[in-house]
């Protein structure tokens, strides 16, 4: 972090003291509580990030806080200032307030509907006022007025407006002038730091011819801040940019598997996708990427009663209204991607950006990104499925929380398939992600696909790193995780609809969650000797959780829950003693173990608050 941040500090939507959260594009720090209702309003309204367990480029940090100290809140709750609102009964929420309905409804109107926002007077043209707001933007970025410039945005000006008379953009004068924390606020509101202006220079070259030579390293950074964040993400390393190297391309480690002909055809659409749909692929990829990574700093950062409260992970990226209905269903179908399926896709979005950037054009026919993501995730078992089940989910209501467990067994099993909750995604819905092959292991697992429901975790290939210009490569064996951990089906023991009371899960729910965020914490502090110890007393945990259930459930629900806590402890548990120092293995492999150890905690973690859900639901009845 640039600095401390002082103690006096407060959550700008409840007044909590202390937040440890950020949202960058609104300038303004906020708790955890208010965090969760941000984080399901989507990154297009608030793009957030914990201050103290999430890296921050220096300058991005100070910009935010710049905001804050000057009083950045004050735009979006404008209204609320004048009198008369307390006259009329509108008010902000308190810490006091529950997260729903009351904080969700404050902060859904506060930056989603703008409610509070200073509008300008109503105009015939609202181009013309655009264009007006733009050029005061362009001649504001000069100065370091932050707060100004983020009102200006606000109101609709545009940050890539390219002034017809200047033959620039504002990120070209704010570069000019050694502006760096107004090129950070622009390039949050969509700046590109290569766009030519009428002399074709770009931003960086200006930044260079004034000496400012950070702020052009750092526009460097942010042009390939998309690529850079997919590739830390795989394998914790990030471009040379300053050398010359860009790219960063982790590699399966056992290459053969892309030689199968869906693996090829699946890069193939990929490739011949226009360059608009794959900057929009792309783009959606980097929002899931920002999710999980998100999600996983939250489940370390919650207290260990977490899962039965009401602020929960966000269980796929939320509907942005400006995007068409298939491509919101194309960005929830991420969501459903395993580790290695999303790995694969991430790998292939590197390697064709690479590509596309070295002008190394590939003619074909354009497909659409649905039969992309499709080709990744091809279900083994989509044969036998009814062909008329969506391909995608619907797309949800962050509200649609309950279990439809009275529903009628058609209904109930279409929304298992078809349908996400603003909870952790359910049981069945994992079931599914688990189930569904990466396009080059098809032929493998095909065989495996009949043995049992519980063969959860396809196979994990570690990945190996390319570095562009470098050649650096670290290999590492493959270990392959062939389902253990599932509850056997006891012919013998009829079902049983008994199920355990409330206040048993729960207790065991929070002492695996305790557990969690130790291991989490030894993940984020890279204590990898940690591993193992922690996996054993999550295992011992889940056992004693387990045990709490019949050993033949009549529900479906609590089955598929079951499994996937069971499985995903046997899992952790193969991959921690990966950590184990038997060979001596890169840095980066290091990293994507600690990747699958954290989506197995992750997935522990859902399914404990899927049969906390359901047991609560059941014995309320």
């Amino acid at each position: 972090m640039s600095k401390r941040l002082r103690s006096s500090e407060v959550c700008a939507d409840c007044s909590a003291q202390d937040p440890c959260w950020a949202s960058i594009n609104r300038g303004i720090l906020i708790c955890d509580e208010c965090c969760s209702v941000h984080r399901s309003l989507g990154r297009h309204i608030s793009q957030v990030r914990h201050l103290k367990h999430t890296p921050w480029p220096p300058t991005l940090l100070q910009m935010v806080e710049t905001l804050y100290n000057n009083g950045a809140n004050s735009i979006w709750e404008h209204s609320l200032l004048d009198p008369a609102s307390v006259m009329s009964g509108r008010r902000k929420a308190s810490p006091q307030d529950k997260v729903h309905p009351n904080k969700a409804e404050f902060i859904r109107a506060k930056y989603q509907m703008l409610a509070f926002v200073h509008r300008l007077p109503c105009r015939e043209d609202d181009s013309v006022t655009a264009k007006d707001l733009s050029k005061q933007l362009h001649s504001s970025v000069r100065t370091g007025n932050l707060e100004t410039c983020l009102r200006l945005l606000s109101l609709g000006a545009q940050a890539n407006f390219f002034h017809p008379e200047k033959g620039n953009t504002p990120l070209h004068v704010a570069a000019k002038a050694g502006q760096t924390l107004q090129a950070e606020l622009l390039a949050v509101y969509g700046a590109d730091p290569g766009t030519q202006d009428s002399n074709g220079k770009t931003p960086v070259d200006y930044a260079r011819q004034g000496g400012h030579h950070e702020l052009a390293e750092r526009l460097v950074e942010i042009q390939y801040e998309l690529t850079d964040r997919l590739a830390f993400y795989l394998c914790g390393r990030k471009p040379e940019h300053k050398n010359g190297q860009h790219f960063v391309i982790p590699q399966m480690a056992d290459s053969s598997l892309d030689l199968s002909e869906l693996a090829k055809a699946a890069k193939k659409k990929l490739q011949s996708l226009s360059n608009h749909l794959f900057e929009e692929l792309a783009m959606d990829v980097y929002d899931e990427v920002d999710r999980r990574e998100t999600d996983a700093v939250w489940l370390a950062t919650q207290n260990h009663s977490t899962l039965v409260t009401e602020t929960t992970v966000v269980p796929f990226l939320p509907v942005n209204p400006e995007y068409s209905s298939t491509r919101n269903q194309g960005r929830q179908k991420l969501a459903r991607f395993n580790a290695h399926e999303f790995a694969t896709l991430v790998i292939d979005i590197l390697s064709d950006a690479k590509r596309r950037q070295q002008g190394n054009p590939l003619t074909g026919s354009k497909e659409n990104v649905e039969l992309i993501l499709k080709s990744i995730s091809n279900q083994h078992s989509s044969e036998s499925q009814d062909n008329d089940q969506p391909d995608y989910d619907s797309v949800a209501s962050d509200e649609d929380t309950d279990l439809e467990t009275n529903a009628p067994k058609s209904n109930r099993q279409k929304s298992l398939d078809s349908d996400l909750s603003d909870g952790p995604v359910t049981a069945q819905e994992y079931m599914q992600v688990k189930n569904a092959l990466v396009a080059s292991e098809a032929s493998k697992l095909e065989k495996q696909s009949s043995v049992s429901e519980s063969d959860y975790d396809n196979p994990t290939v570690p990945l190996e790193l390319e570095e562009t210009g470098s050649g650096r490569k670290g290999r590492q064996r493959s270990v392959i995780w062939q389902g253990e951990g599932s509850i056997p089906e006891d012919t013998d023991t009829a079902p049983s609809s008994s199920l355990p009371s409330t206040e048993d899960v729960i207790r065991k729910t929070e002492q695996i969650t305790k557990n969690i965020q130790e291991l989490l914490r030894a993940a984020q502090e890279n204590k990898h000797d940690s591993y193992i110890p922690c996996s054993e007393r999550i295992h011992v945990a889940v056992t004693e959780m387990a045990a709490l259930f019949p050993k033949k459930p009549k529900s479906e629900l609590v089955r598929t829950s079951l499994r996937l806590l069971t499985s995903s402890a046997y899992r952790l548990q193969s991959e921690c003693k990966k950590t184990l120092p038997v060979e001596t293995c890169p840095t980066t492999d290091i990293q994507l173990v600690t990747q699958q150890v954290i989506q197995c905690a992750y997935d522990i973690a859902k399914a404990a608050k899927q049969l906390v859900t359901i047991t609560t639901k059941e014995n309320n009845n």
